[in-house]
């Protein structure tokens, strides 16, 4: 495969890591980082790198360094680094709005900063970062988690409107509960089989990563399963 260099952020949570073994397994080379160690025992080419925290500007640069130090070339952005938190506006504190901040927005926001440059030069790339349903209209317990993920839409299709005839590619998608042990935990009782599955998301990202989704830019696309 040619131009098949991605950088995965949030590559240890549960979507990143089947979004990596996935892709893997397509013949992509990837750059795996998040706060914890990504685990790797998938087939294909990957650098795993743990204790990076994306809201630090230069942990962002050193991100796309090493990445062009090790494989000498960078295709791919997918920005699923982030946080979620339910706490009624009653109650909801400003540490836990900075936090989703800086774990949802600051990231993006520092990985495309760090990739564009290269992205520009190149003529070349594509963005792809996690947004969520509940972007589109707020939901009760969630402000500080809807309002971020709002942030990440408007992040992207600002990008894409700089940079689309730069030959750069930014698109979000938009998944609503995604099946986890985490949401499974908190919600025991649910049918399960009417949420996204990873694998799912891990389709809808190879979609867009792939020629066939060339003409798509600035697309925010939902994921919603039956919910």
């Amino acid at each position: 495969m040619k131009n098949n260099v991605l950088i995965i952020t949030g590559a240890a949570g549960a979507v990143g890591q089947v979004v990596a073994s996935e892709l893997g397994s397509m013949g992509y080379k990837l750059m795996l980082v998040d706060l914890e160690q990504p685990p790797w025992d998938s087939e294909g080419d990957a650098v795993s790198i743990g204790n990076v925290d994306l809201s630090d500007p230069d942990h962002a640069l050193e991100v796309l360094n090493q990445t062009m130090q090790y494989f000498g070339a960078v295709n791919g952005l997918i920005n699923l680094a982030g946080a979620f938190a339910y706490e009624p506006q009653i109650e909801s504190s400003l540490e836990t709005w900075d936090r989703l901040y800086a774990a949802n927005v600051q990231t993006a926001v520092n990985m495309c900063q760090a990739v564009l440059p290269t992205f520009v030069e190149q003529q070349q790339g594509i963005i792809l970062n996690l947004g969520a349903m509940v972007a589109k209209q707020g939901e009760m317990g969630l402000g500080a988690y809807t309002a971020t993920k709002s942030a990440v839409v408007r992040l992207t299709e600002t990008i894409s409107q700089e940079h689309k005839a730069d030959g750069i590619r930014v698109n979000a998608i938009l998944p609503s509960l995604v099946d986890t042990p985490v949401n499974r935990a908190s919600m025991p009782n649910a049918d399960f089989s009417e949420w996204v599955s990873t694998e799912s998301l891990a389709g809808v990202i190879a979609f867009l990563l792939s020629d066939q989704a060339r003409d798509i830019h600035g697309a925010c696309i939902p994921v919603n399963g039956r919910v």
